[in-house]
């Protein structure tokens, strides 16, 4: 990270936020029992579960090749009425999606390495952001934030299933820097993914640092401006000096 940098954003999932458990089967299992205590007529399970699979998992097998975010609210408003289940007065789809994303998001974790990189970035003035790809409504996504104890740290939050376009595309990054109001060449970019981030943050501009945890081979092609293997390295390269203590989430 140059002198010049004046704005970290991050991506969310692997980079500040461990998934744990991607099973959905779990939370549909909740979302199905939140409608039967509300006295909501529903069809057999295995049926509705298998067709939301097929629907969904199309959706974002195709998202990947246009850019174009697969939504989970959408393919709950399109089984809602492919199975003529009526809610109305019972409940209500945001009522639904909290149900589902809460047993989603019980299971996560944030990286043991964020909270301090965080803390270090925000007493150096640093300025930050997060861009997300996600099937996840904004909505939820907000809480999630909140939840994860990361909500103070962040001037911005993008989803990709708020706007036009995903990752890598460049809409998605312009954005930011519009909101920003900075160069992009003064704004770092953090992610896990070679493709999405690190690619598409390099596409307009921005400086792009690979988070391999896992200390992968870097493919031939890719070139990130920095590689680390735990965000604290962030620290060094931007020659933050870490003083105080640093708590640990609960």
């Amino acid at each position: 990270m140059n002198l010049a940098t004046k704005a970290v954003i991050f991506d969310w999932a692997w980079t500040l936020v461990d998934l744990v458990d991607e099973d959905d089967k779990r939370p549909f299992l909740k979302m199905f029992g939140f409608l039967r205590e509300r006295g909501i007529n529903l069809p057999d399970f295995d049926d509705c579960y298998q067709t939301y699979r097929e629907l969904f998992y199309k959706m974002i097998a195709e998202s990947r090749q246009t850019h174009r975010e697969a939504c989970f609210e959408s393919v709950l408003k399109f089984l809602l009425l492919y199975y003529r289940i009526d809610i109305a007065g019972k409940a209500t789809v945001a009522e639904i999606l909290k149900i589902y994303y809460r047993e989603v998001f019980s299971v996560r974790k944030v990286f043991p390495d964020v909270l301090q990189t965080l803390q270090g970035l925000q007493s150096a003035d640093m300025r930050m952001g997060i861009i997300s790809n996600t099937t996840n409504p904004p909505f939820m996504k907000d809480y999630e934030r909140v939840k994860m104890g990361l909500d103070s740290f962040f001037e911005f939050s993008i989803y990709s299933s708020d706007v036009p376009y995903r990752k890598p595309h460049p809409s998605i990054f312009e954005l930011a820097v519009h909101y920003l109001q900075l160069e992009p060449r003064e704004i770092l970019f953090v992610g896990d993914s070679l493709a999405h981030d690190i690619a598409g943050a390099q596409n307009v501009g921005m400086q792009a640092a690979w988070i391999n945890r896992k200390g992968k081979a870097l493919p031939e092609g890719i070139h990130p401006d920095f590689e680390v293997r735990a965000l604290t390295d962030l620290l060094e390269i931007s020659c933050i000096k870490m003083t105080g203590e640093f708590s640990d989430l609960p």
